[in-house]
């Protein structure tokens, strides 16, 4: 064991050029790191988060896809998963959680509720999540199975390992259009003035 010196006496010389060395694009770096360390914030509000919960149980084991540590604190979390329907009280909660995870960060609408506002077409329920945040990726179903969650998983890093850094607009935070998509907290009050949200329990001041 250990280094020998050759017959002779003379000294071992090491190559500066080392045989094991690896190239790759920083972006491809950054997004395999990202898309296979995905921490979920659950935001599960009726039947679809039965159905979140038991992709984490043995059986489907979201753990397979680096999911395993559910992040119950939005300061920690990357992936807004919105399980349920989303009544207009929980708009200003679900949009103070978007706002309080740090970048990069990135948002599931699981289920027919959450997504479209499902068989609850009334004034009460938020007629689709992306009304609120921005969404990646749209899991159908009512319920969806664990497995729809997972193909979704799965279509959500096939997006991550597609973006770059070059993109300027990938990141842009409260994006407000003339439809008025996206909203803040504050037009989310607003919104919601006839019967109060979690914020004015009974009426907006």
């Amino acid at each position: 064991m250990g280094l020998t010196l050759p017959e002779g006496g003379a000294g071992t010389e090491v190559s500066t050029m080392s045989p094991n060395w690896v190239t790759t694009r920083l972006d491809f770096l950054a997004n395999w790191a990202r898309a296979n360390s995905l921490w979920p914030m659950p935001f599960g509000t009726a039947c679809c988060a039965i159905e979140f919960m038991a992709s984490a149980a043995s059986r489907f084991d979201i753990s397979r896809f680096g999911m395993e540590r559910m992040s119950f604190s939005p300061r920690q979390a990357d992936v807004l998963i919105c399980a349920g329907r989303l009544p207009f009280k929980l708009a200003p909660v679900i949009r103070k959680v978007w706002d309080q995870m740090p970048q990069p960060k990135w948002a599931i609408s699981m289920g027919a509720c959450a997504s479209t506002g499902g068989i609850f077409d009334t004034y009460t329920m938020v007629q689709g999540i992306d009304t609120i945040i921005p969404v990646d990726v749209y899991v159908p179903g009512c319920p969806p199975r664990p497995e729809g969650l997972m193909y979704g998983i799965m279509l959500l890093q096939k997006k991550i390992k597609g973006e770059s850094f070059l993109d300027a607009d990938l990141r842009q935070e409260h994006l407000l259009g003339p439809d008025g998509l996206f909203r803040p907290a504050r037009v989310i009050d607003e919104v919601s003035e006839p019967f109060g949200n979690s914020v004015h329990q009974t009426r907006s001041a």
